[in-house]
């Protein structure tokens, strides 16, 4: 009885085991079927479709790049001048060993070590530097190390140019490096107020009157309105540019065009200084500002400057074209 209980009880563990793996047979014939639900995980279809519709890019790291300093030389021989602010200025420069060797060698071993390293500060205010003809200079000395320095200038407002050079012991200066020209500005507003028009009143009635406008809401488009209608036949039409094109009645649109030549300079402050035959007035550092009306063709203004002693002269003429097409 023990052993026909013991195989029926094998028989029975077979048949299960049979009927497990049928069960397993079909289920993986079966495809997978993913649940949507709400708070359900994606299945893995679903997951991977997902990945390729939101796909991104993932961020690349930046390059690891080395900084390389600026170098402390160039190897080439350079001076450069530039502006602080009115009372200083600036000038850095580069002087190869190669140049100096050869100044020793053209001045020769005795005067070059005896030689000092200057600086020399020319103010070269409105004229054309030739070396010569600044109105003034001075000497900085500084020591054979030194390759940049600040310059108290003294007066605002003007031009300047430095050279690099050795003051020998019998006074000679040998010029190495010359620097560009600057200028630095003035320390307040502008001293010009107002420039003189050397053109007829009629024609600065109307300059003035274009600069304003002559409709209803200038303040004093009234006035020079009713001022030139009183004078010229032509009343607005006498804006026409030198084509001779008037301003259409019947249309708000319409232009105006208009040239105006300014003329500047400077000389000695007590100078006498004629502009087209007329004597015109310095400012105090003897530079003057002029400004013309400038009509079509050919315009010859002759400028000529006489000392204050009456032994030199000066003359410029320029000479200026304009045509409106």
């Amino acid at each position: 009885m023990a052993a026909a209980g013991r195989g029926k009880i094998r028989n029975k563990k077979i048949s299960i085991k049979k009927k497990l793996r049928r069960i397993f047979k079909r289920v993986s014939k079966k495809p997978v079927k993913t649940i949507k639900a709400k708070n359900v995980s994606l299945g893995m279809e679903e997951v991977i479709i997902e990945k390729e519709k939101f796909s991104h890019q993932q961020a690349q790291p930046a390059p690891h790049v080395f900084t390389e300093e600026l170098p402390a030389k160039y190897g080439r021989d350079t001076l450069v001048l530039q502006v602080r602010d009115p009372w200083w200025i600036h000038a850095y420069w580069e002087l190869k060993s190669s140049t100096m060797e050869g100044i020793k060698a053209s001045i020769g071993q005795k005067d070059f070590s005896c030689a000092r390293r200057v600086l020399r500060v020319y103010d070269v205010s409105n004229i054309i530097f030739d070396g010569t003809n600044a109105h003034r200079s001075f000497d900085i000395h500084i020591n054979e190390y030194a390759d940049s320095w600040y310059i108290d200038v003294g007066i605002p407002g003007r031009s300047w140019c430095v050279d690099l050079g050795l003051l020998l012991a019998d006074g000679r200066f040998i010029t190495i490096l010359r620097s560009n020209i600057v200028n630095t500005p003035i320390d307040g507003p502008s001293s010009i107020t107002d420039e003189e028009w050397m053109i007829p009143e009629d024609m600065f009635a109307r300059l003035y009157g274009m600069g304003f406008g002559f409709g209803k809401t200038s303040p004093v488009g009234k006035i020079w309105r009713q001022r030139l209608l009183s004078s010229w036949s032509g009343g607005v039409a006498s804006l026409a540019s030198p084509a001779g094109i008037r301003k259409p009645a019947e249309k708000k649109f319409w232009l105006v065009v208009n040239c105006e030549l300014i003329v500047y300079g400077a000389t000695e402050p007590d100078a006498r200084v004629t502009v087209c035959g007329r004597n015109i007035k310095l400012r105090k550092d003897g530079t003057f500002t002029l400004r013309f009306a400038l009509p079509d063709g050919k315009q010859v203004i002759p400028v000529e400057a006489h000392s204050a002693d009456g032994t030199d002269e000066r003359k410029i003429t320029p000479v200026v074209s304009r045509e409106t097409k």
